[in-house]
């Protein structure tokens, strides 16, 4: 008991000198950091926020131009999200990981995304109602891939990867890159999708592909271990006699 009550003096201690340089004065903090500026800025620029905002245009492109029918798809969307992200996301993410399922998301939702803008692009140029209604059931493809990951733990994996002492401004950075995603894609998404249509889906494409890439290489596994442990993921910090960081993971030095 008293170790554990060393232990949360000395992190309380950390909080009150810990200033936001800390988010990049180590290596193992600049990757941390870096990690958080993804996954909150990508949270919407994955391709969800032309389909989570934008509905409507989408919609109206294949064709779904009625209100009733826009309606009732938004809504079973809305369903369909709440189920997956609560059951699916949850059940998986410790029984797969969450490097894992990140990877699987974006791959699906990429997958998804592909499928989605070749049907658009046939529709447009040769119109009819089961094209269109392959699109839609891509878009309920799409958010089955990226509520099972982007949706969950959006939140939970920036609280696992900073230390106590930065995991408030670490949480606040997420936050920080989500809302300038948003900002900027409610800027520029409308008047893509109004000027070249499917063309613009092209662009989530290829952001999607880089994303995937980026995640095999930049998001550590955090399943299985405790908050102690994730920091041996990241490195071990040792200070130099010249007074700078080195990182060591696994021995090796980087």
């Amino acid at each position: 008991m008293r170790e554990i009550e060393h232990v949360l003096m000395q992190e309380a201690e950390s909080i009150s000198v810990n200033s936001w340089l800390g988010l990049i004065q180590t290596p193992t903090n600049r990757k941390r950091t870096s990690i958080a500026v993804v996954l909150g800025f990508f949270a919407q620029w994955n391709g969800v926020g032309v389909v989570s905002y934008y509905l409507v245009l989408v919609l109206n492109a294949i064709g779904i131009t009625k209100v009733k029918d826009q309606t009732l798809i938004n809504g079973l969307l809305q369903i369909f999200n709440w189920l997956v992200s609560t059951f699916l996301g949850a059940l998986m993410v410790d029984r797969l990981g969450r490097r894992t399922l990140f990877l699987t998301s974006t791959a699906g939702m990429l997958v998804a995304y592909i499928i989605w803008t070749c049907l658009t692009a046939h529709f447009i140029n040769s119109p009819n109602d089961s094209t269109g209604r392959a699109v839609v059931g891509f878009i309920f493809v799409y958010y089955l891939f990226y509520n099972i990951a982007w949706n969950p733990l959006l939140q939970a994996y920036p609280v696992e990867i900073f230390p106590y002492a930065l995991r408030g401004k670490g949480l606040s950075v997420t936050y920080i890159s989500f809302f300038i995603g948003l900002i900027l894609g409610n800027q520029v998404n409308p008047i893509a999708i109004e000027l070249i249509t499917w063309k613009y889906y092209i662009v989530f494409c290829c952001i999607l592909a880089v994303l995937f890439v980026t995640i095999w290489f930049l998001f550590p596994e955090t399943k299985g271990h405790t908050l102690e442990e994730i920091k041996e993921v990241f490195g071990v910090e040792r200070e130099r006699d010249d007074g700078s960081v080195e990182a060591v993971l696994g021995g090796e030095k980087f």
